[in-house]
């Protein structure tokens, strides 16, 4: 027996290339393109009629149409793609032609199954609506939505940004433990794990600030580290236990210049992901090119909220405008814990463009 499915194929071609490359080609200007295109990826839409049928192939690159006529192939090809189902890994290889009805499309003369989707995929036209499966499924929302592929890109692209900024600032990219006898650097509960060889409890870390002030106090002057850190706490949608941080030290300053290179850092980022354009995100235009504002907490709430000054500065006016908002008041908090409570109740939410909070109580920070 041979293999299930092969993999001696070998594109040579990306969708989004071919798109690019004939967008402007006219029908006949493609007759004198004397080259054999290979593309691969996934039938995601498929019409047999008689002797023609017509492929919607996704790849990495979006979509190309796969123009497949039974008598441009070999004996018996037609008839086995015919039982071929959506989902499918295909490769194909053609001359590069625009239809009657004007879609560029490779007029397939090599057509071979690649590898077998064994389930079904969603309904199309409904698409994944189902949010449990989206997250249990990556790979399956991936598969339908161009806007998750999309998102996972700009991802990419956005830590690809984070690390060519900091690289250019003469800081030295780091890796630090994950697993620590004592975990610190922030306040969260964390993973516990086992060392068997030294028969140790370790935990898995929460933060990489120790060791990233270490390796300063080392010599090291500017060090940034961009890795997971885990915290075993809350789950929804927008938390994870485990989840990429960035952080970064930088000796003979204070926190006025880490202000000014955190921003000109999201400037920067802005100008490779999105060009340097304002972002649109849930209908709101968010400008990362402005110098950032900046307030003081104290400042934020009297902005924020119907606390004048002379309210922000009291205790008690505080503690009646928590219980307004029915934000429990635990013993023992102090004019700083309940500062920040409003802050994290009535202000932060309303921060919708880049905005730097100064000045946090020091019974909170």
């Amino acid at each position: 027996a041979g293999q299930a499915y092969p993999n001696d194929f070998r594109k040579n071609s990306i969708s989004k290339d071919l798109h690019e490359r004939f967008c402007d080609a006219l029908a006949g200007e493609l007759e004198g393109v004397d080259e054999t295109f290979s593309v691969a990826g996934r039938i995601m839409a498929k019409r047999v009629m008689g002797k023609i049928a017509f492929v919607s192939l996704q790849d990495r690159g979006g979509s190309i149409q796969l123009m497949i006529q039974r008598d441009n192939l070999p004996e018996g090809v037609f008839q086995a793609f015919k039982q071929w189902d959506i989902g499918d890994i295909v490769g194909a290889s053609g001359r590069i032609v625009r239809t009657q009805k004007g879609e560029l499309s490779i007029k397939v003369s090599e057509l071979r199954l690649l590898s077998k989707s064994l389930r079904p995929l969603p309904e199309k036209y409904h698409g994944l609506t189902d949010t449990e499966v989206r997250y249990r499924q990556r790979y399956v929302d991936l598969i339908m939505s161009e806007e998750s592929r999309r998102v996972f890109r700009i991802r990419s692209q956005i830590v690809a940004a984070i690390r060519e900024f900091f690289l250019d600032h003469d800081f030295m990219e780091v890796e630090t433990p994950m697993m620590h006898v004592i975990p610190g650097g922030a306040t969260a509960r964390p993973f516990i794990t086992h060392h068997n060889s030294l028969d140790l409890d370790l935990y898995l870390r929460v933060a990489p600030e120790l060791f990233l002030k270490r390796l300063v106090v080392g010599g090291f002057e500017r060090v940034f580290e961009i890795n997971r850190n885990f915290r075993n706490e809350g789950l929804s949608t927008r938390h994870n236990p485990e989840f990429t941080m960035l952080e970064f030290y930088w000796a003979y300053r204070d926190y006025e210049d880490l202000i000014e290179l955190t921003q000109d850092m999201l400037a920067h980022i802005a100008e490779r992901v999105a060009g340097g354009e304002p972002v649109t995100w849930q209908g709101v235009t968010i400008d990362f090119s402005l110098p950032a504002e900046r307030m003081t907490m104290t400042e934020s709430v009297v902005r924020h909220t119907e606390l004048s000054m002379e309210d922000v500065q009291d205790e008690a006016a505080l503690t009646g405008f928590l219980e307004k908002l029915n934000v429990p008041v635990e013993d023992g908090w102090g004019w700083g814990k309940r500062l920040n409570a409003a802050f994290e109740a009535a202000v932060e939410e309303q921060l919708l463009q880049p905005t730097f909070i100064t000045q946090y109580p020091a019974e909170v920070s």
